[in-house]
């Protein structure tokens, strides 16, 4: 009897990731398993869960889960959004352009995959990094970095530059052709748009931009936030991928959805920080409360609740308020708002 080769896929649902999966499984004819890791980063799938439409007026779906479907293979995903908050606060290879630890994050992943490979008897992984596209990660000497790191030298593959690209272990024992991997490097999608149209392969985006780590809004927070506190955790995280962010003259942060579905989000921080809201209209959750920024709370929150006098909620430890208030003026508040202009002008 034949030995059929298994292999896994490290899987985001980009362009990229599915042509390896396509190359590995459909082209080689390997049995594969794709798994998609959950950092609670990615943008579109964040979207999703907030019920926050696209251009086009549709909810977004799950990438990795439209893709994997779209290619008919099979898919497991896996969280590690809790353990991933390391890589994101301590990267030994420090960040990229925002605060995205691409090197230390890829190298995180493929441990996760070599636990799975060596319990599950796998024969190796792919991958869909290309030789040069990203300076960061997948320049020759980065990938080498990363299979010391992972202690998977030989035993990661990646179709899409196989051909350029050192021989592997899967491939000395036979296991998958050389010839039949393609020979990609640079920036350029080029060659991969053309492949997708050779293979009827859907995508949102030739390039990546999912990962709110890479985004400078969300950097901006990052670094002001850790620059005030100067450690971070989950909630203070996940908190900073929504919403109107404000850090007022004494030192409280306020956190203001901007539309139904941030509220709902918001809504389930209330049991772990102090909040305040006009129902139905806006919901701010409230951090490192200072007393004296009390008269600010409430204009801000009525200024995001229809912009005219009403009475606010406001939740401080086990006291709850009901203010009448009037809306703050917008220049005071702009000069509270974190963002990529507020940082600029050294807020």
């Amino acid at each position: 009897m034949t030995y059929k080769p298994k292999a896994l896929i490290l899987f985001s649902g980009g362009l990229d990731s599915q042509l390896a999966a396509l190359n590995i499984s459909k082209v080689q004819g390997i049995e594969v398993k794709l798994i998609h890791f959950y950092t609670g980063f990615c943008i579109t799938e964040h979207k999703r869960r907030l019920g926050i439409p696209n251009k086009d007026g549709k909810i977004p779906q799950n990438p990795a889960l439209k893709a994997a479907a779209n290619l008919q293979l099979p898919i497991e995903i896996i969280d590690i959004s809790k353990e991933y908050i390391n890589v994101i606060l301590n990267p030994k290879f420090g960040y990229g352009k925002n605060v995205n630890p691409c090197l230390d994050c890829r190298i995180f992943m493929l441990l996760k995959l070599k636990e799975i490979m060596e319990k599950e008897n796998y024969d190796f992984i792919a991958t869909g990094e290309v030789l040069g596209q990203r300076p960061m990660s997948q320049t020759k000497d980065k990938l080498f970095i990363v299979e010391k790191e992972t202690g998977l030298k030989g035993f990661i593959v990646r179709p899409l530059s196989g051909k350029l690209l050192p021989k592997t272990i899967p491939e000395e024992k036979g296991l998958i052709k050389r010839e039949l991997m393609w020979d990609i490097s640079g920036r350029s999608r080029t060659k991969q748009i053309n492949l997708a149209k050779l293979y009827n392969v859907e995508y949102e985006q030739p390039s990546g931009g999912c990962c709110y780590l890479t985004d400078e809004h969300f950097a901006v927070k990052f670094k002001e936030e850790i620059s005030f506190k100067k450690s971070l955790n989950w909630d203070d995280l996940s908190l900073m991928t929504v919403g109107r962010h404000l850090r007022l003259p004494n030192g409280t942060k306020m956190i203001i959805s901007r539309n139904e579905g941030e509220t709902r989000f918001l809504s389930g921080f209330k049991n772990r920080f102090d909040y305040a809201y006009v129902e139905g209209k806006a919901l701010a959750i409230i951090k490192d409360f200072h007393i004296d920024d009390m008269p600010y709370i409430g204009g801000i929150v009525a200024r995001y609740s229809g912009n005219k006098q009403t009475y606010v909620s406001i939740h401080i430890k086990d006291n709850m308020i009901n203010q009448l208030a009037e809306p703050l003026e917008d220049d005071i508040i702009d000069s509270f708002k974190i963002g990529v202009e507020s940082y600029a002008r050294g807020h």
